[in-house]
């Protein structure tokens, strides 16, 4: 009896947290990821109205200036403003990783349906997949970009093709899981034609799946756009864009280590934050890992 009014009464000097913020607790990495990613976002695109000079302007007397009021970043070998370049860089990275994450997923949920649901295709397209998986990606990146022009489009389809194997090969995975469910074969007894069954019956049972990895994709190709341009064959030397600032930046490390120090902070915040975003929604998503927690 007095055990119970103890428990009770402990239970009841427990503080309540209402659900929302339960839930905040429950998701930390995706509330910071989000968060993080929110805030970056906001600066690119405000990178109008952030920015204090113009990010092409040279001026040869203040070159390689440490950071001042002036000049919150300071400037770079041709007296270009740091911080404005970084805040107008930014707006690349977030444009390749979108575009990498909705073509490659879009690319990949057609080419993996046809391979999951059509037996005759499934092998001549894994194999061409199995292909492209063959070479680095980001050597086949720069073999695409060698044999074409520099620009931001030529980027997105050089960082894609490569991404495209990734998403093929997960969602041709959960189409052979999905196919044998009895709710698909029952589709099928009754004569439904295969583009109605995936649309109402698999694609919704793949969303949660592929979201997760298409943040990964937006991450990578982050990682693969700021490579390009600090290899030289990316967007055009002229366009700010964080890897084009760190190459050249890298000949004035010693004596101006913050031409390479902010735009790095940049990307290494952005890639950490689609990555806790994604590690979060699969956490939020994968109903398995929800009831674990």
């Amino acid at each position: 009896m007095s055990r119970s009014l103890a428990n009770s009464t402990a239970a009841d000097d427990l503080p309540f947290v209402p659900p929302r913020w339960r839930w905040l607790r429950k998701n930390p990495t995706l509330i910071i990821g989000a968060l993080l990613l929110l805030i970056v976002t906001a600066i690119t695109l405000g990178a109008p109205w952030i920015a204090t000079h113009d990010p092409q302007d040279i001026d040869p007397l203040t070159r390689l200036q440490p950071p001042s009021v002036a000049h919150y970043f300071g400037t770079d070998a041709l007296g270009r403003d740091v911080f404005s370049r970084a805040v107008w860089g930014g707006r690349v990275s977030m444009i390749v990783g979108v575009s990498v994450a909705v073509l490659a997923t879009l690319a990949g949920v057609l080419l993996g349906l046809v391979a999951g649901f059509v037996r005759w295709a499934d092998g001549p397209v894994m194999r061409v997949m199995d292909g492209l998986m063959a070479i680095p990606g980001i050597l086949l990146a720069i073999a695409l970009m060698a044999v074409t022009r520099a620009s931001l489009t030529t980027v997105i389809v050089a960082i894609t093709v490569p991404e495209i194997p990734r998403m093929v090969r997960l969602v041709r995975s959960l189409s052979l899981t999905l196919r044998e469910q009895l709710y698909v074969e029952a589709a099928h007894a009754v004569g439904t034609r295969l583009p109605v069954i995936l649309w109402r019956h698999v694609l919704p049972n793949m969303v949660a799946p592929l979201i997760v990895q298409a943040t990964f994709v937006a991450a990578a190709a982050v990682l693969i756009e700021a490579s390009l341009s600090f290899l030289g064959v990316g967007v055009p030397a002229q366009t700010p864009s964080w890897g084009n600032m760190m190459a050249e930046g890298r000949n004035f490390v010693a004596v101006a280590f913050h031409i390479i120090l902010y735009p790095g902070l940049l990307l290494a915040a952005t890639v950490l934050a689609i990555n806790m975003l994604g590690d979060g929604l699969r956490d939020v998503l994968d109903p398995r890992l929800a009831r674990q927690i």
